[in-house]
């Protein structure tokens, strides 16, 4: 059976010294998790400093992709071109 999955998008918020800091009071909180895979998707900014953070822990990290330049509607997910 799978696992069910936990995600946090962050879209474009938080600067990367909130974004390490959210990280770091977060792994302890859930270090001793198993029933669910856990993952953040910090601003793509944050992304490396993020990483480095969570090396080791059971919290998985994801990105979110570029918008196009043309075309309109939501972007939800996706990072400022």
């Amino acid at each position: 059976m799978r696992r069910p999955v936990i995600a946090g998008n962050w879209k474009m918020y938080k600067l990367i010294a909130e974004a390490v800091q959210t990280v770091v009071e977060l792994k302890p909180l859930v270090a001793a998790v198993t029933h669910c895979e856990i993952v953040v998707a910090p601003p793509f900014t944050a992304l490396w400093a993020v990483a480095q953070r969570l090396e080791g822990s059971n919290i998985q990290i994801a990105a979110q992709d570029v918008c196009e330049v043309n075309g309109f509607g939501a972007r939800t997910g996706e990072i400022s071109a």
